[in-house]
């Protein structure tokens, strides 16, 4: 296929055109896009905490805590968790409880075990400093590359490009990308095009901009063009596509489970809590004993199996406490909590399970589904 032909299809296809010779993908919108863009840009237009400051450690815990999570959300989380926690140092020497306690209720906890598991990194490998490039600051746990591109750019001024949600909106609009931007050719496209969009010594301005015009103007539902200092330089308004761009991949419906927990008290009215495993999901948090029904169980019986094979005991099922709905990123799940009182067997305290009155579940890190049954009790 001739270079006319191959650029014909994929401008049909609403992709970038190769045309440097080495096969990257180019756009005469990019390099069109960065003055525009610059200029729109006013840093008091979002004005937040980690945004008042350059120190490092506290732009790592913002970019950590804003993965999959808004602005408005991460606010009072961020300020509680500096408070607490004003420096690597004081992370990384704290301990794993109190750590995940600060992070209670803003989900996906994995990220609150690797900022931690960093922290101490970073105070064992290299001296309390956090590393300024963004290829040592990915190797670090939790840190994907748009997060270190965006550390290295706002707290260290460097020119390396970020591309979070809206940044890849944004671009994928200006380039009119039209097909799944999850696969690797998209993906280094948007790379590709996120890193031409910075101009010499402006990594910083040009990262926030886009995080900005991603968040106000260029919005997933209703992004209004004609505020958009990109308007005539962008494929997907000039195509009429900017409501189409990001294609909307069909996903599979969610599937759903019904998890049982049991609120197991003994005869001091204590009630028993285990820690769940590090590496599994909600790993490192405090829970109420239980697991899924299986098929053609009824929910007593299901919960008497999983405490029987989990703890070794046998329980009386009472009353039903109430159910708790919950969505998680690949499926959904009903709780259903019931008191329960044990019949033989009661398992000791130990590192990964404690009897506490009831009265002290509020110091412990539990799951949102979890706290939802502890208020119930409450």
């Amino acid at each position: 296929m001739g270079r006319r032909a191959r650029e014909a299809r994929l401008r049909k296809d609403g992709d970038p055109i190769p045309r440097d010779g080495r096969g990257e993908t180019r756009d005469a919108a990019v390099p069109a896009a960065a003055m525009p863009l610059l200029a729109w840009f006013d840093p008091s237009r979002r004005p937040m905490p980690w945004r008042e400051t350059r120190d490092p450690y506290r732009i790592w815990v913002s970019e950590i805590m804003l993965q999959q999570t808004t602005v408005a959300a991460v606010i009072p989380f961020y300020e509680r968790f500096i408070a607490a926690f004003p420096a690597v140092a004081v992370l990384a020497a704290s301990p794993p409880d109190a750590v995940m306690k600060l992070w209670e209720g803003l989900g996906y906890y994995s990220r609150a075990r690797n900022l931690h598991e960093a922290a101490k990194i970073v105070i064992g490998r290299h001296g309390g400093e956090l590393p300024s490039t963004a290829a040592e600051l990915a190797a670090l746990p939790g840190i994907g590359l748009s997060t270190a591109g965006a550390i290295a750019s706002l707290a260290f001024g460097r020119d390396e490009p970020v591309l979070d949600g809206n940044v890849r909106r944004v671009v994928a609009r200006l380039l009119g990308m039209r097909r799944d931007l999850a696969r690797p050719a998209s993906l280094r496209a948007l790379w590709d095009a996120s890193r031409e969009l910075i101009l010499p010594g402006k990594g910083r301005e040009t990262a926030l901009a886009l995080m900005d015009l991603g968040n106000l103007v260029c919005t997933p539902r209703g992004p209004r063009c004609r505020e958009c200092p990109l308007e005539s330089v962008c494929r997907a308004h000039r195509d009429g596509m900017a409501e189409e761009i990001p294609l909307k991949v069909r996903r599979k419906p969610l599937p759903h489970h019904d998890i049982v927990v049991a609120v197991i008290e003994d005869a001091k009215g204590r009630i028993l809590i285990g820690r769940r495993p590090d590496a599994g999901l909600l790993g490192g948090l405090w829970a109420f004993p239980g697991g899924k029904r299986e098929m053609g169980e009824t929910l007593e019986a299901a919960l008497a199996r999983e405490i029987e094979g989990d703890l070794g005991i046998g329980i009386a099922v009472g009353g039903k406490i109430g159910a708790v709905r919950h969505a998680y990123t690949h499926y959904r799940v009903t709780l259903h909590a019931y008191r329960c009182r044990p019949t033989r067997a009661i398992p000791r305290a130990s590192l990964d399970a404690k009897w506490i009155a009831p009265s002290r579940l509020g110091e412990y890190a539990l799951p949102r589904s979890n706290r939802k049954i502890a208020d119930l009790l409450a």
